[in-house]
């Protein structure tokens, strides 16, 4: 390992150096005279070079190399890969890189402006990059590809080989349809004693992909009838209706999807046939719910109700969730306020499959719920929200981004191309937004009630049980126990005074009324969970045109 040489040798250095030779960007309002993306890749360059992170060369070369970019305020660590001073020739492990399809990210901006600093170290990038290595790495410019940079020391007697399979016209681009083909050259060119380096997120890509393709050729094998498919039809304790069958294979099929449906179309059913899918014939092994309070214990008994499967909830102290997630358990349910708390704990179980219902509660992206979700990898994903999305934009994005991240494209050209801005820079509508439905088509199903009416009972009552406060609980005991002495002298001696009767009957209204508020009781504090619920729900039910 070495460092940088000039502002960039020092390990740990923090630097605020501006620059003055570009005018200043507004990150509200955008020059008349710039386009979009000129203007997004302007103010990460100018964001970056004002930053005071700390960074460190991790590899031999003074300028292309592999850095350390660390930020004090996030506490988070990136790395920076630098291979040439074109766009799109560098390379880092952020989100905002991975999704923003501007081939440049604050992180990159900040370790250019420190490498330039130095005279000799910017006329080396300016000559570009010609290493003895070759790098198999993932292009996010656009859509993702997996693209291959020769080395000097190539092998000349495998250059048909690498010719044969990647596209030299179009930057040695790797066809998805010659993803197979690609273990078979890795190993050949390591063979022949040359330092191939494969970047993990292009070969997680590329697994990714043919996963996805195994997955929904061996459902078309088990299943051949799709949703009719007998197996299909007795997958779970109780019977689907066919949407619901529909669904659960469509959930089955992407991998990572989201269940849009009307309220009351059953989607707990489908996302627990999903799940029993996926556990059944994909190794899923480890599933975490993540659901309101209010719902954890529905979804147990939900679960034992329609499945052979057993849950854990997760509640309690820290220590006590702590101990939970160690228990071999195959669901474990938790709840929208401690995921940030739990984050760790849900990282080190490494869930196969997440289940998320009520996803409208993760609509605001920059919530800890929310922030914390997307950090949660699993393989599989299955996202419930019965709210309308179609016409929020914002909050379509932040729910779809924990499904499929690359899915929408990068948030800055969704909202310039769909949505409708006044004069002073205000949202005053949006535009296209068949296109996004169309986009979302591989990954999301969305059915009404109309669409299915002939397929479903004339009602279906759903009881949603809520936990009290400890609040709660104290007066509800407190009468408990007073209704419980008055039967037991009831029982012993066959009689109840009037008196007696009317300290039950009071006792008993006290534990309904408990069961609501405290306030209902003692007119000054008020604990409950109920109100709350209740306004989410008509809020869900109100939106629903």
């Amino acid at each position: 390992m070495t460092k940088t040489s000039g502002q960039a040798s020092s390990k740990g250095r923090k630097t605020n150096a501006r620059s003055t030779a570009e005018p200043r960007l507004s990150r509200q309002r955008k020059p008349a005279d710039l386009p979009t993306d000129a203007w997004q890749r302007g103010l990460r360059r100018q964001f970056g070079r004002e930053q005071a992170f700390a960074f460190e060369n991790l590899g031999e070369h003074p300028v292309f190399s592999d850095f350390a970019v660390f930020n004090p305020e996030t506490r988070r660590r990136y790395r920076v890969v630098i291979r040439g001073a074109r766009l799109g020739d560098n390379r880092c492990s952020c989100p905002d890189f991975a999704t923003n399809d501007l081939g440049t990210c604050k992180h990159i901006e900040f370790t250019l402006a420190r490498i330039t600093a130095n005279a000799a170290d910017k006329r080396a990038l300016e000559q570009g990059f010609r290493e003895s290595f070759s790098e198999l790495f993932l292009d996010y410019a656009g859509q993702r590809r997996v693209r291959l940079r020769l080395g000097g020391d190539f092998p000349a007697d495998l250059q048909a080989h690498a010719t044969a399979l990647f596209d030299a016209s179009s930057g040695w681009q790797l066809s998805p349809q010659r993803f197979a083909d690609l273990p078979g050259f890795i190993d050949q060119v390591r063979s022949a004693g040359h330092d191939l380096r494969c970047q993990d997120d292009a070969l997680a890509f590329v697994a990714e992909v043919r996963d996805g393709e195994a997955r929904r050729r061996a459902l078309a094998l088990i299943y051949p009838l799709g949703a009719d498919t007998p197996a299909l039809q007795t997958l779970l304790k109780v019977e689907m209706y066919p949407y619901q069958r529909e669904g659960a294979l469509f959930a089955a099929r992407a991998g990572r999807a989201l269940i849009g449906d009307e309220m009351g179309l059953g989607k707990t059913v489908q996302a627990i046939a999903a799940m029993e899918i996926l556990a059944r014939h994909f190794a899923a092994e480890r599933v975490l719910v993540v659901c309101p309070t209010s719902l954890k214990h529905q979804w147990e008994r939900e679960i034992a109700r329609f499945s052979e499967r057993r849950a854990t909830v997760i509640g309690g102290l820290r220590a006590v969730r702590q101990a939970r997630y160690t228990q071999d358990d195959f669901c474990k349910i938790t709840n929208y306020e401690t995921l940030g708390r739990d984050l760790d704990l849900i990282q080190a179980w490494a869930p196969d499959l997440v289940i998320v219902d009520e996803a409208q509660r993760i609509k605001n992206w920059n919530t800890i719920a929310a922030r914390a979700l997307k950090r949660v990898d699993s393989p599989y994903a299955l996202v419930l929200t019965g709210t309308p999305l179609e016409n929020r934009l914002e909050e379509l994005i932040s729910i779809v981004q924990f499904v499929d991240q690359h899915r929408l494209g990068p948030t800055w050209r969704l909202l310039d191309e769909h949505q409708e801005r006044d004069e002073r820079g205000r949202v005053i509508g949006y535009r296209k937004l068949q296109q996004i439905g169309e986009t979302l088509a591989p990954i999301m199903v969305r059915r009404r009630k109309a669409a299915v009416l002939e397929q479903l009972p004339e009602r279906v009552d759903n009881t949603l049980f809520v936990p009290m406060t400890p609040q709660q609980a104290e007066h509800h005991e407190e009468n408990r126990v007073q209704v419980a002495r008055l039967v037991q002298r009831w029982r012993h001696t066959g009689f109840l005074s009037e008196k007696d009767q009317l300290r039950m009957r009071c006792a008993l209204q006290n534990m309904r009324m408990s069961c609501n508020s405290t306030f209902l009781l003692d007119h000054e504090t008020d604990h409950g969970y109920k109100a709350d619920e209740l306004a989410a729900l008509l809020d869900d039910i109100l939106d629903d045109p």
